[in-house]
């Protein structure tokens, strides 16, 4: 079993904070508050994306580089291929 269908509803929990932090920042937008309370808003959401991305990037290396119940080099290699593109297109 992966640990995004362990971790299902955890990180299913994570993500709806997430959509009502990114609708916070619309209604905010919106009733034409202040630029530094949409910033804040918009840093709080980025923080909490972040926290997600961590959370799910130490699972895959867990589970798909790390792991010792791997059965081979290639699926240790697959995993950390994985990673790594993810990682490059995050940090764009």
């Amino acid at each position: 079993m992966g640990h995004t269908i362990r971790e299902k509803t955890k990180l299913l929990n994570r993500v709806r904070r997430l959509r009502g932090q990114v609708d916070a920042i619309e209604r905010a937008l919106d009733e034409e508050r202040g630029c530094a309370e949409v910033l804040q808003l918009i840093a709080s959401t980025r923080g909490a994306m972040n926290g997600l991305m961590a959370e799910l990037m130490e699972g895959h290396i867990r589970d798909h580089v790390a792991s010792p119940d791997l059965a081979s080099d290639a699926m240790r290699q697959q995993g950390a291929d994985e990673l790594i593109e993810v990682l490059r297109t995050y940090l764009k």
